[in-house]
């Protein structure tokens, strides 16, 4: 699995960027993908993540401005950013798990993901 972000970048206080994730190997549509970011000296949080269901969870301090949306059918993810804030610049990975399946229906995304990108840096000012 090789996951490749791209779309970072500068970008002004109150603006918008679109980050995409473009998933190369046995990624598939069942699978949970989500954005994860990280600052030095800080651990790695999760931004975004989207399950088998097209469900989308957020953390709070995004919730409102960023979306998270997939094209299965491409194989890739994407992270709308809007209404940046200083507090957004940070290094943002993309990262896909196969998650946790109980039965046939439920899937549960895990809180560690397996497969990460490289990442892309957002700074924001």
């Amino acid at each position: 699995v090789q996951l490749v972000e791209s779309g970072g970048g500068s970008v002004q206080t109150g603006g918008s960027l679109k980050l995409t994730c473009e998933a190369v190997g046995n990624v598939y549509e069942t699978w949970c993908m989500g954005w994860f970011r990280q600052v030095p000296g800080k651990e790695r949080e999760k931004v975004a993540q989207i399950d088998s269901d097209n469900m989308a969870t957020y953390a709070e301090s995004v919730k409102g401005r960023f979306t998270i949306t997939k094209d299965n059918a491409k194989n890739i993810l994407y992270l709308q950013m809007n209404r940046v804030e200083p507090e957004d610049t940070a290094m943002y990975y993309c990262a896909a798990d196969r998650g946790t399946w109980t039965g046939l229906t439920v899937h549960t995304c895990p809180d560690v993901y397996m497969y990460f990108g490289q990442g892309t840096q957002v700074t924001v000012s």
